[in-house]
């Protein structure tokens, strides 16, 4: 396994949350639900907030966390999305 690099081809954004006028409710339809796991996502993944929330965390839930994150990725992306559009290393 390749160890994490902070040098990608390109850099991360987070637009979306930047523009986002939706109404970030969950069980309306698909869009909204679509927009509200981007939105939650982008927020989630805010440094600060995970400085403060991953130390809280059991080990047993940072593995799950990491498990299934890292399921989804494998069962709907093709290595080489994986690598171009979520490591950004090709």
């Amino acid at each position: 396994m390749t160890p994490l690099k902070n040098e990608t081809l390109q850099q991360d954004s987070h637009n979306f949350i930047h523009q986002y006028k939706g109404l970030g409710a969950f069980g309306m339809d698909r869009k909204t639900d679509e927009e509200t796991i981007m939105f939650y996502l982008q927020k989630f993944s805010e440094d600060r907030f995970m400085k403060a929330f991953i130390p809280r965390l059991k080990n047993e839930e940072i593995e799950g966390l990491y498990n299934i994150i890292n399921s989804l990725l494998k069962k709907y992306f093709l290595e080489e999305e994986y690598h171009s559009l979520f490591l950004k290393d090709r």
